[in-house]
């Protein structure tokens, strides 16, 4: 199994870590031909202007999206659920449109309203996840096919899969915990 890792900007050397320790291939992706031979692709967190940009700039828009539209598993955390989803509630521009959702960026506050929680994730198992939230997003609205997998106590909907797609607000490759990502692997696998 090989997975690339956009590797634009944000946590990819945390991804692939992550991913290594799991014993799969992972490969940084930056340019288009990079995108070949993949059998899975993650977009981590980070800067979502700056990978937008960036991914804009190295002409990676396309491809990524015809991919994850030919059915290509793809999982986005933070910034890369940003970039997944159809529609951003404050007219944020640059998303690939993939995911049928609505989000909105930031809407914990700034940098110093980061937090961790523990989440139930029930595809994971009863034992609570390590939910790593840094300037995170939420899903505001979700339509289709979108299936919710975790939410916070106060409802906000923080984790959801559509099909091959899955996307979390939190940083799953920030803790020791490699369920998150062992979940992904079974998507790709199935």
């Amino acid at each position: 199994m090989k997975i690339g890792v956009l590797a634009s900007q944000g946590a990819f050397a945390e991804h692939i870590a992550v991913l290594c320790q799991l014993g799969v291939e992972a490969v940084p992706v930056r340019l288009p031909k990079e995108l070949k031979r993949l059998d899975g692709l993650i977009i981590p967190g980070g800067e979502s202007t700056s990978i937008a940009r960036l991914i804009l700039d190295y002409n990676l828009v396309n491809g990524i999206r015809d991919l994850a539209r030919d059915g290509l598993p793809v999982f986005g955390t933070c910034a890369g659920m940003i970039l997944m989803a159809k529609k951003n509630s404050d007219s944020y521009p640059g998303t690939l449109g993939v995911l049928d959702m609505t989000v909105r960026r930031n809407a914990f506050g700034r940098q110093r309203d980061s937090f961790e929680t523990e989440l139930l994730i029930p595809v994971l198992g009863e034992k609570p996840f390590p939910g790593v939230f840094i300037r995170a997003p939420v899903f505001e609205r979700v339509n289709g096919e979108v299936e919710i997998l975790a939410r916070l106590a106060d409802g906000a909907l923080v984790a959801a899969r559509q099909g091959k797609l899955l996307a979390s607000a939190f940083h799953p490759e920030l803790t020791d915990d490699l369920r998150f990502h062992q979940y992904f692997l079974d998507i790709v696998a199935g």
